[in-house]
């Protein structure tokens, strides 16, 4: 290995350039490689306190070393890594014998390389012959993706490199707030920011939000769950302000008449009266938005998007940037922005529960046909489509649901929705196997840990949030204990008499990769293993024989096969009123009933995920060491809540306990929570997964019905 290694960040999907030097003078005092920030168009030699303070994790005391075997007794011991193949590989086989191929299940993650992602769906496929696998990008991305591909036929996070930000006037921020969660992205939206462009939508007022102050922009501040009427009346002000680019509608898309008549129900005082936005303000926005259309951009996050009717909003925001004009132009587009390091290319080569690699549909002839040649098996022998994350969670150990689990790269008893519910179905399953480098919560139901790479001890490539394809390169020597997961696939295909081959080599899967991908959405089977290790900007889709990938998608055609895109209807299901009428497994339940508020959840700056990395980052935790519960003053008097008093919080599903913070920066009807802790800090016990988006099956991560009360001295001291 050289003496300095340029690789990527491990955490979100900014990706930022790094280079570690495992030999410098710091890294020999410090026991851990020094960090230094490396060129790139998206970072800029910048990171967040998060990539600077990464390397500390490789010396971390707390790594797991060997497999971790649960006894008769309870307690885990360290057992050889034969003993655990053997056994994870004879439970499997007893779980497939007595309840079926579908009695196994596979739980994967969006920080998992590509080939690793690639492998563990394929895996899933012909050595299980499961079709119970899905990962906790379901929980991420699922409302974008799908609103992406039935508006514009493709599912890229961003369809246009990050640096084309650069020169925007306008930008329209939604549920988003790169400011604390990937702040290098930032320093793109300062020419918006100049020009008085950043339109920020959220219910708080964030760090990202603050940023349209002293002339920077506008914020948008609507009552949580109300995003889609917000958006409906933008396009609505759009259309009769005489704001849409008719001309691109005529030529572009299709769905223009069908659209108009829902729009025509929001106008902006109706709007106000629903999501607390004054109208003025609404009128406001929408015609920055229009000011300079070759200079607007419309992005969204997942405060809007983790729904239960987070497809519909997200579609809602594409319809609002075709009426403007915007996708598929030189200067101006509209898309989402991807969260985990690998969330994009992690939901395109398999690891969804319907899906093959290159964003196949699992139920296209054609689509088994090709990838089961890849494989070397015969179509008929793929599993059909499983079940999306929440369903397969919710029923792990019941009669019909999975009775043996294998975890990857994933946190569920954080990260699920429901927590607790998810950490009682861990408890029924007859065999619980978790991959990690640190022994997480979710770890601590398992029967067997797996101790794994880290991202500095792994070759392999990932896909960065505007769909260039990046490599990540081994810097240092992994602790001896340590196995990747291609080698622990491999080992597992060949004691289940797997067909196929499983390769442990990172370049030879992503050979395979490519030539699964061809023809496919997502295709990389131009994209070389050379070009990358040469810093070649390499954007998919890039079909072998093209002369280069697509840093700019949608310039000629969208993805439908008449290259329009469609402008889809979409209608607030509750419109304002209390109950939602949707059926019950789409319900979203009641908000703002008296007595209760409305929880929101996001992530803090210094902290990421489940915070199974980031919590043991000393200077990271000592930033942020445990969940803050932040509500309006006004609320908190009317509670009797002092600032930095003990509250709790609960749910139908559980209770939180976490000192409060009194800020003018969240509504009144609103508190917020970070999802980072465990234990009595755990957010996502107190988040529904009874109802789900109907298109994305996204749960409603970002709007939830909580009662708050302050709790006495003597609680306190139990």
């Amino acid at each position: 290995m050289p003496a300095a290694t340029a690789t990527h960040c491990p955490y979100c999907a900014l990706q930022c350039a790094m280079t570690l030097d495992p030999a410098s003078a710091a890294a020999v005092e410090q026991g851990f490689p020094e960090v230094a920030g490396r060129d790139f168009p998206t970072s800029r030699g910048g990171m967040c306190r998060k990539g600077w303070t990464s390397a500390e994790l490789l010396a971390s005391p707390s790594r797991l070393t060997a497999p971790l075997l649960r006894g008769a007794d309870g307690a885990f011991r360290e057992v050889s890594w034969d003993a655990a193949l053997d056994r994870m590989a004879g439970e499997f086989r007893a779980a497939r014998d007595r309840y079926g191929a579908d009695g196994v299940g596979v739980f994967g993650g969006g920080s998992l390389t590509n080939e690793k992602a690639y492998q563990l769906g394929k895996f899933a496929r012909i050595a299980l012959r499961t079709s119970r696998i899905d990962y906790n990008g379901r929980f991420c991305m699922s409302s974008a993706a799908a609103a992406a591909n039935r508006s514009l036929g493709l599912d890229r996070g961003l369809p246009f490199p990050v640096t084309d930000l650069d020169d925007a006037r306008t930008v329209l921020l939604l549920g988003t707030n790169p400011a604390e969660t990937m702040p290098p992205f930032v320093q793109h939206l300062e020419h918006a920011r100049e020009h008085g462009g950043l339109v920020v939508v959220d219910p708080r007022r964030s760090a990202t939000a603050r940023m349209a102050d002293d002339g920077g922009g506008v914020h948008l501040q609507p009552t949580p769950g109300t995003d889609l009427v917000l958006l409906l009346g933008l396009a609505h002000v759009v259309v009769h302000d005489g704001l849409a680019d008719r001309d691109y509608l005529e030529r572009r898309t299709t769905g223009l008449d069908a659209l108009l008549p829902v729009l025509n129900a929001w106008w902006p005082e109706r709007v106000e009266q629903v999501t607390g936005v004054p109208a003025a303000r609404l009128r406001r926005a929408a015609h920055l938005l229009a000011r300079d259309r070759r200079g607007t951009y419309v992005l969204t996050g997942r405060g809007v998007e983790q729904h239960v009717d987070g497809t519909d909003t997200a579609t809602a925001a594409i319809n609002l940037a075709l009426l403007l004009g915007l996708p598929g132009v030189p200067g101006s587009g509209c898309g989402t922005l991807t969260g985990q390091g690998n969330g994009q290319g992690g939901r395109e080569h398999g690891q969804k529960a319907d899906q093959l690699p290159g964003y196949r549909s699992i139920t296209d002839p054609a689509a088994r046909e090709h990838v089961a040649a890849v494989w070397g098996v015969d179509p008929a022998e793929l599993p059909g489509a499983g079940v999306p994350a929440v369903e397969l969670l919710t029923t792990l150990g019941a009669d019909h649901g999975v009775r043996c689990l294998w975890v990857n790269g994933s946190n569920v008893v954080i990260g699920a929705p429901d927590s607790g519910a998810v950490a009682r179905g861990l408890q029924a399953l007859d065999f619980l196997v978790v991959c990690d480098f640190f022994f997480s919560e979710t770890a601590e139901y398992a029967d067997l840990v797996l101790p794994v790479l880290q991202w500095a001890e792994e070759e392999g490539t990932m896909t960065s949030l505007e769909g260039r394809v990046l490599r990540r390169r081994r810097a240092v020597a992994p602790p001896p204990g340590a196995r990747d997961e291609l080698w622990i696939m491999a080992e597992l295909a060949r004691r289940l008499d797997a067909p196929g081959t499983f390769s442990t080599e990172p370049e030879e899967v992503f050979e395979e990769l490519r030539r699964a991908s061809a023809g496919g959405k997502a295709d990389y089977s131009g994209i070389s293993w050379a070009a990358l290790d040469a810093g070649e900007a390499c954007y998919w889709p890039w079909p072998a024989g093209a002369a280069g990938g697509t840093p700019r998608a949608f310039l000629d055609r969208f993805g439908h096969p008449d290259g329009r895109a469609v402008l889809v209807p979409v209608r607030p299901r509750a419109a304002g009123r209390a109950v939602d009428p949707s059926p019950r497994p789409n319900r979203r339940e009641r908000l703002h009933a008296p007595g209760s508020l409305t929880l929101i959840t996001g992530r803090y700056l210094e902290q990421y995920q489940s915070g199974n990395q980031t919590r043991r980052v000393p200077s990271l935790h000592e930033a942020r060491p445990g969940a803050v519960l932040e509500i309006h003053p006004a609320t908190a008097a009317a509670l009797g809540i002092r600032d930095g008093a003990a509250v709790e919080l609960t749910s139908p599903r559980g209770r939180v306990l976490a000192p409060a913070r009194l800020s003018t920066d969240i509504r009144p009807d609103t508190v917020f929570l970070p999802f980072h802790f465990a234990g009595d800090q755990t957010a996502n016990r107190l988040v529904s997964a009874a109802a789900v988006d109907p298109v994305s099956s996204m749960p409603e991560f970002k709007a939830g019905a909580v009662t708050v009360r302050a709790l006495d001295p003597e609680e306190t001291a139990r």
